[in-house]
């Protein structure tokens, strides 16, 4: 028994119950719970995106030639070369910062930190008309902003009611009229994702800070802003990537008019594909459309990486 002991001891190998076992090599099988959903996201999912992938390097046509031939990359160069197709990306952008950068992170804030400290019949009926807007369909909070705006329309009349000028607005004003109309109908969902965050946020330390003086301004830089800083990062990534691919919207609205004026990515690409039956055109405009929301993308996930 001691000379066992011995040899142990000295090999060095004496079993340490508080010593970590060796972690077990994962099996295959563990993954096959998950093959169904798998062979579905790639059939479904992975299979139409390859397919469009392929189509944008072609110069596939809803009408005229049957035949669709490669032509590698002359539908980006054709759209880098358009004086349309970048007009169409500097709406996008102006779109996306108003109605969703500054428009729905914005006013979800003021909102979310007004209905914080309103009465509860207050913060009823004010989330209920907000979400009101929210849950209507697309097109038809399309259609109700056009009757809002048009030249005929509630905005003027009301205008009009105060002795004060009104003008077409949708023609002279196009993208900040549509722009409102997203402002208007997505505001819904920033002001819920901040007052959760808000809620969240510990009373010790909002009556810390107003014990040392720092109220208003100064302890929504200094004090929320930092706290919430991650939902910021989240509602902003999640409403500019829905912002980017707004269509039915506008399309209600304007239809990309007058000319070319509120003629954002999504109704450029919906023109040339299915109006002008540039399929290959038009798909190519897609997958720069899915590039630019890429990008805002991991801008976002980078800053949400950093620590508070």
């Amino acid at each position: 028994m001691g000379t066992a002991t011995a040899k142990v001891a000295a090999s060095g190998k004496a079993a340490d119950p508080d010593r970590p076992r060796p972690p077990r090599k994962p099996s295959p099988l563990r993954w096959l719970p998950l093959a169904p959903a798998t062979l579905l996201l790639v059939l479904f999912l992975g299979g139409p995106i390859g397919y469009c992938i392929y189509i944008a390097f072609t110069n596939m046509q809803l009408t005229g030639s049957s035949s669709a031939d490669f032509v590698g990359l002359d539908n980006f160069r054709r759209a880098f070369a358009d004086d349309d197709f970048r007009n169409a990306v500097v709406l996008t952008l102006v779109f996306t910062f108003i109605s969703s950068v500054l428009g729905q992170n914005t006013l979800g804030l003021a909102l979310a930190g007004l209905l914080q400290r309103a009465s509860k019949p207050v913060r009823t009926l004010t989330g209920a008309i907000v979400i009101a807007a929210w849950v209507l369909p697309e097109i038809v909070a399309g259609f109700l902003l056009y009757a809002f705006f048009r030249r005929e329309g509630t905005l003027n009349a009301i205008l009009d009611w105060l002795h004060l000028p009104s003008q077409n607005w949708l023609f002279t004003l196009p993208i900040l009229a549509v722009s409102f109309a997203n402002v208007w109908r997505g505001t819904a969902f920033s002001m819920l994702v901040y007052s959760a965050a808000l809620s969240e946020i510990p009373n010790e330390i909002t009556e810390a800070a107003e014990v040392d003086g720092a109220r208003g301004p100064r302890r929504l830089w200094h004090i929320t802003l930092p706290m919430i800083r991650r939902s910021i990062g989240t509602n902003l990534m999640l409403n500019t990537l829905q912002t980017l691919s707004v269509f039915g919207l506008i399309w209600a609205m304007t239809r990309g008019g007058p000319g070319n004026r509120s003629q954002t990515l999504p109704v450029f690409m919906y023109d040339q594909a299915f109006l002008k039956s540039l399929i290959g055109y038009g798909t190519a405009v897609a997958l720069l459309l899915l590039l630019v929301g890429a990008l805002f993308s991991v801008v976002y996930l980078r800053l949400l990486r950093t620590e508070v």
